[in-house]
């Protein structure tokens, strides 16, 4: 099983970014799969997730209108789309596969947001 993160990088407030996560190994179109980050002195949290057939989609409040979830089954791939970055989107940004207790993880990209 893989999860391969990309995209991350420094961008200025008001910016943006497009994460991909590339899976291999595993049935991606039946797992749900999500964007967790973890920022420097916190707890991982969940920004957005999205079901295996993209029927359901949820996200942190503090995102909402500005992040996009989403997933490509014949590419294997999910996107997070990230719109108007402020500096406390800065963290490492974590890909997950979920499915029935099976949970697989990313190796984490990082995104800064500063000036």
């Amino acid at each position: 099983v893989q999860l391969v993160e990309s995209g991350g990088g420094l961008v200025q407030p008001g910016g943006s970014l497009r994460l991909s996560c590339a899976a291999s190994g595993f049935t991606f179109s039946s797992y749900r799969m999500s964007w967790y980050r973890q920022a420097p002195g916190k707890e991982r949290e969940l920004v957005a997730a999205i079901t295996s057939a993209g029927g359901s989609i949820n996200y942190v409040d503090s995102v909402k209108g500005r992040f996009t979830i989403s997933r490509d089954n014949v590419k294997t791939t999910v996107y997070l789309q990230m719109n108007s970055l402020k500096p406390e989107d800065t963290a490492v940004y974590y890909c997950n596969a979920w499915r029935g207790g099976r949970s697989y993880w990313g190796q984490g990209t990082q995104v800064t947001v500063s000036s």
